[in-house]
């Protein structure tokens, strides 16, 4: 998969923050070490240290881009590329040394994006000496997200994409199950955030920098051209299903939170 683009995916920052800062109320204790598992270009680091001054952060994440972007951005943190699965089998390092356990392990929208991801999730809360906690959209199913899987099965874009994959999340109680059992206690919720975006297309650039990355990155690497068309139409699509007010385009926006504590 293409990289990922920071500028794109921080149009809307204030949006993407407010879960990750919901879910860092919800967190309990002091940690003295924290490592946040898909840190992306750093924006969300603040919130950790604001939080925690005084706690020692680690950001992983497995985009280049977006590991070159937080370090420049952030030079105190130390921020390590790699994949959360390495970590989770304690094979993650850099030329520091090894990436391992700290009193919180933390993800903010990135598990989705790991296949079996829940098969995962006891190897991730062992790493973890007090709090393993997570954030994951659960809106593959809204209408952003059903329209391009809808018009990337036309054609000529199912020639060059494929099947553009559903990537599932759990619900809350798919997380109790996953995590509950002796010597923890899990909380589980979910939020429905009702966004109004600003501009024009707020829904299609939304989509582009995250769920539809993927595919717009295969139609440019085929045809730039290509690509182009695909925006027009899957943009007409969502125009229809977000429509615009005066006061801008609302986006409903489910998401999905877990705080697993040992006792």
């Amino acid at each position: 998969m293409a990289d990922w683009s920071p500028t794109a995916y921080l149009q809307f920052t204030d949006e993407r923050s407010r879960p990750f800062a919901d879910l860092l109320a919800h967190v309990p204790g002091d940690p003295a070490t924290v490592v946040d598992l898909g840190a992306g270009p750093g924006h969300l680091t603040a919130h950790l240290r604001r939080r925690w001054p005084h706690a020692e952060v680690v950001g992983v994440d497995a985009s280049p881009a977006m590991v070159e972007r937080a370090r420049a951005e952030d030079p105190g943190t130390r921020y390590v590329l790699g994949d959360l699965r390495d970590y989770a089998a304690a094979t993650l390092a850099d030329h520091d040394g090894p990436v391992s356990g700290a009193d919180l392990v933390i993800s903010n929208a990135t598990l989705q994006w790991v296949p079996g991801h829940r098969d995962l999730l006891p190897a991730l809360a062992d790493t973890a000496a007090q709090t393993f906690a997570f954030q994951v959209p659960g809106n593959h199913d809204a209408p952003s997200h059903r329209l391009l899987r809808e018009v990337a099965a036309r054609e000529p874009y199912a020639a060059v994409v494929g099947p553009v994959t559903r990537r599932g999340s759990g619900d809350p109680a798919d997380y109790l199950g996953d995590l509950a059992r002796p010597g923890w206690s899990v909380d589980t919720w979910e939020t429905t955030y009702l966004h109004v975006l600003q501009g024009d297309d707020p829904v299609l650039r939304w989509i582009s920098a995250t769920g539809a990355q993927p595919t717009l990155a295969a139609l440019e690497a085929a045809d730039p051209a290509l690509r182009a068309r695909f925006e027009t139409e899957l943009g007409a699509a969502l125009r229809d299903a977000y429509p615009r007010h005066e006061y801008g385009t609302p986006l409903a926006f489910r998401r999905v939170f877990v705080v697993a504590a040992r006792n």
